[in-house]
């Protein structure tokens, strides 16, 4: 059954994660307004969806105030590499503070509900595992990593008061890794960067031995996930894990990418980055029984289309291929 027409703003929304969501919001019959900076967003993310009448796209950053009218808001500005939120981590922290108070302001003045992108980040280097959204976190609040960690975390408590304070309807999800078309080829992430290297032939950097865990969520699942939260009855307002609880080590994942590009590269390996963390698993448990959200893209799947992106997009030829 459709869903009733709404006038929907997405921050951040040339990005990665948001040109699929306002993709998907589009086809699901509603308006939307894309608002971005450009800072790691890319107008030619959406560059598909501007003939559509019912896209709007608008240069802006979160951290000004914007007077829109609008039903629903997804809050996802904030560079989310370390590559980029390191390279301004004061304007990091002021996106995700800032673009916060901002959002919860637009939302409260014209009554809209209002979904928070946090991550999976708001538990550092976890002393439990998997991670389940009881648990508080292991945090460095003065490390490299700490403008995006400690800027989620204080996003998360604005959206709580708030909704405590004004009765704001609030959604908030805590985002695990997550990849497909759209990455931006610089962004550092892993599988970006493996990718990236597997297709030009470069040695593919590890960093540490390796044996750290991470797990990976297909774009199009996550984007499931957070529209089922946003559409989420019974007073729900998380925060919820959403990613695929499928674990697995950096090494493995190294050569999966080999294997799927059938790349000739090697490994190298580099010391740990700081604050790095060495597990990251989510318990999707209470996705599952709100939500009825799980992931359903196996890996070997999606890294296929995203293998043939970056190949397509932004992979040089191999020299004497």
């Amino acid at each position: 059954m459709k869903s009733t027409p709404k006038r929907i703003l997405v921050t951040g929304g040339a990005g990665f994660l948001g040109s699929h969501l306002c993709e998907r919001l589009l086809g699901m019959g509603h308006e939307v307004l894309c608002v971005d900076n450009y800072f790691t967003g890319r107008r030619a993310n959406v560059a598909h969806l501007l003939n559509d009448p019912g896209f709007e796209l608008m240069r802006h950053d979160v951290t000004m105030s914007l007077y829109v009218e609008v039903d629903e808001i997804y809050n996802l500005a904030c560079p989310a590499s370390p590559v980029h939120y390191q390279h301004d981590p004061v304007q990091t922290t002021k996106t995700s503070v800032h673009g916060a108070i901002n959002m919860l302001g637009l939302a409260k003045r014209v009554g809209a509900r209002i979904l928070q992108a946090s991550t999976s980040e708001v538990y550092g280097d976890p002393t439990i595992h998997p991670q389940t959204e009881d648990y508080w976190g292991n945090v460095n609040p003065i490390g490299f990593r700490s403008c995006y960690d400690e800027g989620k975390r204080c996003a998360e408590t604005l959206f709580f008061d708030y909704h405590r304070q004004h009765d704001l309807e609030i959604k908030v999800a805590r985002i695990f890794n997550t990849y497909g078309p759209r990455m931006h080829p610089q962004d550092g992430r892993v599988v970006s960067n493996f990718i990236m290297q597997a297709l030009e032939g470069r040695p593919i950097t590890v960093y540490g031995d390796g044996a750290q865990t991470r797990s990976f969520c297909f774009v199009s699942d996550l984007i499931d996930g957070l529209i089922a939260l946003m559409n989420s009855a019974d007073g729900f307002t998380g925060p919820v894990n959403l990613g695929n609880p499928a674990e697995l080590t950096i090494r493995d994942l190294a050569e999966k990418v080999i294997a799927r590009t059938g790349s000739r590269s090697e490994l190298i390996f580099e010391p740990l980055p700081s604050d790095d963390p060495m597990q990251r698993q989510p318990d999707i448990s209470l996705a599952r029984k709100h939500l009825g959200w799980s992931p359903k893209v196996p890996l070997a799947e999606g890294l296929d289309a995203t293998v043939a992106y970056f190949a397509q997009k932004w992979a040089k030829p191999v020299q004497g291929a």
